[in-house]
Parts: structure tokens; C-alpha cells; sequence
């Protein structure tokens, strides 16, 4: 793997606006379970991640997310790879995040240019007013989150949607400011509505010990773990 580092060490140094793309494959490794495997029926599932069955089952619905997601987030933390990213951008090697994530564990652990567009546990909204809350917090208090101004359920705003226009717009132009693109711990989900804008001439990297569907247009595949492969890569910067 020596070769593969060296290589991606030179890329990181003669880079000028660099991006990270991640995927789940970060967290699954540090305790979050995959919401889809626990619920054998995909339709059952989609009914569940509705306003109308958090208004109905506000408490049910608090319990799946802390068991698929937020138990990590708030107990576990972010992982070596999450730190490893900050450490990156304080030494001016990478200038933004693109995230199919909702955990808010980049931002936790103190990345400053973070593109959730899948969503957000950060970014929530009330299923009777509208009300807008934007903390992660409110999720970290025994039970289901509730509206200041009405007392409804809060959920994510934009849970089981299309992404938000205005986070995907943001994250085209992310992408399409890059020269170097690492991409680690995903497998491409909505890729081609932000990486058919990045740059012909620009460089994409994958870090990722399986194949995905970035193995044939990237410049370099590196299969290990990002965590040892971000932490030889930290000693040589």
C-alpha cells in the first residue's frame, strides 16, 4: 500500500480545492445499524419515515432512529475517520464534505463545510407548524423531540425525500471547484446529480476496501480502510 499513499500524498500536495464525498460505510463501522435491515418490508418502512406515522407513533419513531442512528452519534461519537477529515482540512488539504449522512458526525467532531443533502438530524421540522429547529440536540433528550412553539413531533425535514435543492445546489458547486475528489465509504448514492459537474480535468480518489461504482473513473482505488490509510497519509503531509 506504500505506493498507493505516496501517490495519494503527492495528489493532496500539488491539490489546490479538495472534497470528500462519504457515504455510510464511515459509520456502520463505528455502531449504526442499517435502518433497511431491520425492517424486512421496504413499504412498511417508507409508511414509518412519514409525517403522518410520527404523528401517530412520535415515541416508536424516536426509538427506531436511536437504534439505527443516533445511540452512535451521541454515545459512540465520531469516528478516526470523522477526526482524521478535520485534520485534513486544519492543514489546508481538504476544503469541503459532500455527505449522504444524517448522523451530524462530521460537524460533531468539528469539520467546518459540511453538505448533508440527504438530510439532517441538525436540520428539523414540525409536522403540525412548520416550525423550523436547527439542532442535532433535541434528539439527544430520552425522547421524541417537540415543536417550542406548538408542542407537535419533530422530524427531519428532509427524511426518506429528495434531496433539498438548495444542499444539492450547494454540493455541485463543491464538486465543481475541485481538483481532487476522495471519495470514502460510499457507494454512490445520488452521485450523478453532483459528480456529472466536477471538472474533466479533475482527479477522483476511492478509499474503500470493496468495489463500488467508482472503481472504473477513478484515478486511484486504494482497498483499505480509510482510517489506516488517512493515518499514513497524516504522518507524510
Amino acid at each position: 500500500m506504500s505506493k498507493e499513499i505516496d501517490t495519494l500524498v503527492d495528489l493532496l500536495k500539488t491539490s489546490n480545492f479538495i472534497v470528500a464525498v462519504t457515504g455510510s460505510g464511515i459509520s456502520y463501522l463505528y455502531g449504526m445499524s442499517r435502518l433497511k435491515g431491520s425492517i424486512t418490508n421496504r413499504a412498511s418502512l417508507m409508511n414509518m419515515l412519514t409525517p403522518d406515522y410520527v404523528s401517530a407513533h412520535s415515541e416508536e419513531f424516536f426509538t427506531m432512529m436511536w437504534n439505527a442512528f443516533l445511540e452512535a452519534t451521541f454515545v459512540k461519537g465520531p469516528s478516526k475517520v470523522h477526526y482524521q477529515l478535520v485534520e485534513l482540512e486544519r492543514k489546508g488539504k481538504l476544503q469541503g464534505i459532500v455527505t449522504q449522512n444524517l448522523d451530524c458526525l462530521h460537524t460533531i467532531a468539528g469539520s467546518t463545510n459540511v453538505i448533508e443533502f440527504q438530510g439532517t438530524f441538525a436540520d428539523n421540522v414540525c409536522i403540525s407548524c412548520g416550525e423550523k429547529v436547527y439542532d442535532y440536540n433535541v434528539w439527544n433528550e430520552g425522547h421524541a423531540p417537540r415543536c417550542p412553539k406548538c408542542g407537535a413531533p419533530l422530524m427531519p425535514s428532509n427524511f426518506a425525500s429528495r434531496p433539498d435543492a438548495s444542499k444539492m445546489q450547494k454540493a455541485i458547486e463543491l464538486i465543481s471547484r475541485a481538483d481532487l475528489i476522495l471519495v470514502i465509504g460510499t457507494t454512490g448514492f445520488r452521485s450523478d446529480e453532483y459528480l456529472s459537474k466536477m471538472k474533466r480535468e479533475a482527479k477522483l480518489v476511492q478509499i474503500n476496501p470493496s468495489p463500488t461504482m467508482f472503481n472504473s473513473i477513478a484515478t486511484l482505488n486504494i482497498k483499505e480502510p480509510a482510517e489506516d490509510v488517512l493515518s499514513e497519509v497524516l504522518l507524510k503531509l
